[in-house]
């Protein structure tokens, strides 16, 4: 497996404009999730799963009732933010959307 490249300062600040909600540096992006019941919350995280690892790149994520917090950093980078963590990012994003996050 190459190793993973960290993205500059500047290259998060691109991508964060990119990604709204999401908060961060380089030592990693922040998202937290609101669903309208743990249960959506769970089934938000289980949907996400064979994405996830095809995507072979997984969050750093908790649960607490309806809320999903969300860490990304490539621990294969230094736990510096990598493309593969912006990549990571938009698939959560698009599966929070289609899971109804509020």
């Amino acid at each position: 497996m190459p190793t993973a490249t960290a993205l500059t300062a500047a290259q998060v600040t691109q991508a964060l404009g990119a990604l709204p909600g999401w908060t961060g540096t380089t030592g990693g992006l922040v998202r937290t999730y609101r669903f309208t019941t743990f249960k959506a919350a769970i089934a938000y995280m289980q949907a996400g799963v064979d994405a996830i690892d095809r995507l072979d790149h997984h969050p750093e994520w908790t649960n607490v009732y309806n809320r999903i917090t969300v860490q990304l950093r490539t621990h294969d980078a230094g736990n510096q933010v990598t493309a593969l963590d912006v990549q990571l990012a938009v698939l959560l994003d698009h599966l929070a959307a289609e899971h109804h996050a509020v």
